[in-house]
């Protein structure tokens, strides 16, 4: 079985999970960072850069901000009693997540069974060097859309945090000034 099918499935149950509300704490933002650095690890050995290659890389990366970020505004945040922001992926986060790991996944499915010919007319039509240029593009699409949902996740758990923080300790007024 392909190690990428696994990682992609595991990346969906990620995000899936989270239609429950969970906190947002280090191991819901690292975990599927590790995940996709072991992808990384097994799959991104060099970045093709010759003819278009650089072009594929850049707009699958830009796809993959675009889904993470899309992700991450779709996902429901509120301040626990504790303080820690609660995150829940709605059903729009949950599907955007779901279409970026399962393109990815078709992608590879299809490149297997039976659609290799025609993505290799694809690419020498288009100067895209080969399987390695598709493979990086790939992979640092993935790379992309979990890294800029975890930031954006991140920037929002932050900010509001700190604006409820900041609103219990202002001290309110009481007659004039």
């Amino acid at each position: 079985m392909n190690t990428g099918y696994v990682i992609n499935a595991i990346l969906v149950l990620l995000v899936a999970r989270q239609i429950r509300e969970r906190r947002l704490d280090l191991q819901s933002l690292v975990l599927p960072l590790v995940l996709v650095a072991v992808a990384a690890a097994n799959y991104l050995h060099a970045i093709p850069t010759r003819g278009n290659d650089v072009v594929l890389d850049l707009t699958l990366i830009a796809t993959g901000i675009t889904l993470g970020t899309l992700c991450a505004l779709t996902t429901h945040l509120r301040r626990g009693s504790d303080g820690v922001a609660l995150a829940r992926a709605g059903w729009i986060a949950a599907s955007l997540w779901i279409f970026g790991c399962g393109a990815r996944m078709a992608f590879a499915f299809a490149t297997e069974h039976g659609a290799g010919p025609s993505l290799a007319r694809f690419s020498i039509s288009h100067s895209i060097s080969g399987a390695d240029a598709w493979v990086a593009a790939l992979v640092l699409m993935a790379l992309a859309e979990v890294t800029a949902r975890l930031v954006v996740l991140q920037v929002r758990a932050h900010a509001l945090t700190a604006t409820t923080r900041a609103a219990a300790t202002r001290t309110p007024a009481y007659g004039p000034a």
